[in-house]
């Protein structure tokens, strides 16, 4: 559906029924925009795994916070790069190599 392929900027809930994880990580990634993702799940490691396999910037488990200096930036084409935190500060940097 449009709906779940497009990077939608308001108060959107999209539920897409699954009858696995593989499934459920395969429709979270079939979409060319990765901004943010979210998981609702009883099983705290189960929640961990998927979150590893999401192509997404940021993903939040069970409506956890974010920190403050958390990297913030998406995948594909939700943008490259990241703003805040250790990563932010990479943004602004050249790295150059010189062999002598």
């Amino acid at each position: 559906m449009a709906i779940a392929q497009t990077e939608v900027f308001g108060p959107i809930l999209v539920i897409i029924p699954f009858d696995n994880e593989e499934q459920a990580v395969s429709i979270a990634n079939d979409t060319p925009y990765g901004l943010a993702a979210y998981i609702e799940t009883g099983d705290h490691d189960r929640g961990i795994r998927v979150a590893k396999r999401i192509q997404a910037g940021n993903v939040r488990i069970n409506g956890k916070s974010r920190l403050r200096t958390s990297p913030f930036g998406g995948y594909k084409q939700s943008g490259n790069g990241r703003e805040r935190g250790e990563y932010g500060f990479r943004e602004y940097l050249e790295v150059k190599a010189i062999s002598n």
